[in-house]
């Protein structure tokens, strides 16, 4: 499973020494409005709200038991904590987090959860830090994974996103802060957080995706646009620009994709996530010839990733309704996963009525038109 954030990814690791520990482990079973099976704890909210966004781009309409679920997450205060296995139960605020809640608005908003939206937002405006941006648990130091997906949040609100400021700092302005200078090895990329020691920014891809996304404004669904805008050569333009040809010269020189690299050993495996995350950043800000050669190395190579998956799948069928390609594969597989979702029927009564009644019109014009002109003719 792709665990997209680092504090994730910690945590994750940190639970399974405390399984293996424990005499009788015992995962938590997946909820059958749940999309996948595999244990929930971390993700739980993150893969349906991914797997909600990708049905609706394909134009699906999710169980309603699915949308439900989703929305019985939400917290009292309206934030969302990765998983609660008992709804009933009051929130611990120390386990609910900018992202889980920040996904979770932007696949509610699509599926006409206003008032659970609306908490949503004003939970993020409520834990956004100092300098504008947000930690993956509220209190943190800001990092760019979790204020570009905020944005994204706040943005299907919504919300106008440089009107959210902390002493005058906005979203914005945190992104800036982590972005490594233009001139310097690795400029225009951004780093997930300063190095908390000394300060310095390392580039990272994930952080460069997420950052570049957040700031043109845009969450994780993004519409193909009809003309392509080139990456700029070189490190300059707007943030986004510089973070945008950074990441198009890494997925050149990766033959298409990133890697990661094993902790502990220096192996490098493809990062099947941060591909598509970085098609989508791409798309956000125009790049669309970019973005295709990484859509395509993905959908390529992708199989075994995906395979029974739903934030995978999810993830796929995002960045292929970014570059324009079909989505139906993916969405197909990821609607098996959980409850069945359905094809929206194609718009039918008032507005083919009234197609129907122009074409007369029209035609009655030139029948009109047509005698007029044999009398004029007579």
């Amino acid at each position: 499973m792709h665990l997209r954030r680092t504090a994730a990814a910690a945590l994750a690791a940190f639970s399974t020494l405390l399984i293996a520990a424990s005499p009788s482990p015992s995962p938590a079973a997946a909820p059958a409005a749940l999309y996948g099976d595999a244990d929930p704890t971390y993700d739980g909210v993150w893969r349906q709200s991914y797997a909600l966004l990708a049905l609706h781009a394909a134009d699906m309409e999710p169980a309603g038991d699915a949308v439900k679920w989703l929305a019985g997450q939400q917290c009292a205060d309206g934030g969302f904590a990765s998983y609660r296995p008992d709804p009933t139960a009051p929130c611990d605020p120390g386990t609910e987090d900018t992202n889980a809640t920040a996904i979770a608005v932007q696949a509610l908003a699509v599926h006409g959860q206003d008032f659970a939206v609306k908490r949503a937002a004003e939970w993020l405006a409520k834990v956004q830090n100092r300098d504008g941006g947000w930690s993956y648990n509220p209190g943190g130091a800001s990092d760019a994974d979790s204020t570009g997906v905020v944005i994204g949040g706040l943005k299907a609100a919504g919300t106008d996103v440089k009107s959210v400021t902390t002493d005058g700092l906005s979203p914005y302005d945190a992104l800036r802060s982590l972005q490594l200078a233009c001139g310097k090895k690795d400029g225009g990329a951004f780093a997930y957080q300063p190095d908390p020691k000394s300060g310095d920014l390392a580039a990272n891809a994930k952080a460069t995706a997420d950052a570049v996304r957040g700031a043109e404004g845009a969450g994780l669904v993004v519409e193909a646009p009809g003309r392509d805008v080139p990456v700029r050569d070189g490190c300059g333009g707007s943030a986004s620009d510089a973070g945008a040809a950074w990441l198009a010269a890494r997925l050149t020189a990766g033959g298409g994709h990133f890697d990661a690299v094993t902790p502990g050993s220096d192996q490098k495996t493809p990062d099947f996530g941060t591909t598509a995350d970085a098609v989508i950043a791409l798309v956000a800000g125009g790049h669309l010839d970019a973005a295709k050669g990484a859509y395509n190395w993905l959908a390529a190579n992708s199989g075994a990733w995906a395979k029974d998956n739903p934030t995978a799948l999810a993830q796929l069928a995002l960045a292929a309704y970014a570059t324009g390609n079909p989505m139906r594969d993916h969405v197909t597989r990821l609607s098996a996963l959980g409850p069945v979702a359905q094809q929206k029927p194609e718009p039918s009564g008032g507005s083919s009525v009234w197609w129907i009644v122009g074409a007369c019109l029209v035609a009655g014009i030139g029948i009109g038109v047509l005698l007029a002109g044999r009398k004029h003719r007579l």
